[in-house]
């Protein structure tokens, strides 16, 4: 079996020690069966990932893995916590609705501002197209997409964007999504991330992303880095 150390032999210093294990266990929420996804928490427990990291990481899921595996996950996360492991303060700093203190759903218009900005980081020179391109696909689509998911979910305080970039590419290289992988490996380089650190992010992901599609994911950044 892969453990957590041996993937940091090849990958320190590009990656910190909790990093590996949070965008590990992205790939596992996305992919893996509730087993794996109880596995994955003790190894971030082992590697002091931070609460607010993990909450972080659990409450974005839905977005790329679905609302039944996000579920999941928070099953398994709350049953770590309550098991009284090192990530035992996960919520405590969330009020009613997971809303960060202080914010409501009457923030929708501070959501979309937020999100706006924040699409627009992740996707650079593509921000416009890509506007255009999911409004011709469903008006609904293209303000859900900056307002729920950018805004509401990706702006969240808790997690920096590039941490939240990097657990995208796991998510989607672990789901096989490429599309998605593509933009969100260029997405992980905008928001901060070196060359360096996106692929340690893929390396990482061996023994918990199926071969065939982890050598496709790594052959996909290759392009992108080649770009």
């Amino acid at each position: 079996m892969m453990t957590l150390e041996t993937h940091l032999e090849g990958i320190v210093p590009a990656l910190d020690r909790a990093t590996v294990a949070l965008v590990r266990q992205s790939a596992r929420i996305t992919a893996s069966d509730e087993g794996a996804i109880r596995e994955g928490f003790a190894e971030c427990a082992d590697a002091r990932v931070s609460a607010e990291w993990l909450e972080e990481l659990v409450l974005q899921s839905y977005l790329f893995a679905g609302f039944p595996r996000a579920l999941n996950a928070a099953r398994e996360w709350r049953r770590s916590a309550a098991a009284g492991s090192d990530v035992s303060s996960a919520g405590a700093d969330t009020s009613v609705g997971g809303l960060p203190p202080g914010e409501s759903y009457a923030a929708v218009h501070d959501w979309r501002e937020r999100g706006e900005v924040t699409c627009a980081t992740v996707y650079g020179d593509s921000y416009a197209p890509l506007r255009r391109n999911i409004r011709a696909l469903h008006d609904a689509l293209d303000d859900w997409m900056v307002v729920e998911g950018y805004g509401k979910v990706l702006s969240r305080p808790g997690l920096d964007l590039k941490r939240r970039e990097l657990c995208i590419v796991a998510a989607c290289a672990a789901a096989g999504q490429d599309r998605q992988l593509h933009s969100h490996l260029r997405g992980a380089l905008n928001a901060g991330a070196s060359p360096v650190e996106v692929r340690a992010a893929l390396d990482a992901l061996a023994g918990v992303v199926h071969p065939e599609l982890l050598e496709r994911a790594i052959m996909l950044w290759a392009r992108v880095a080649g770009k």
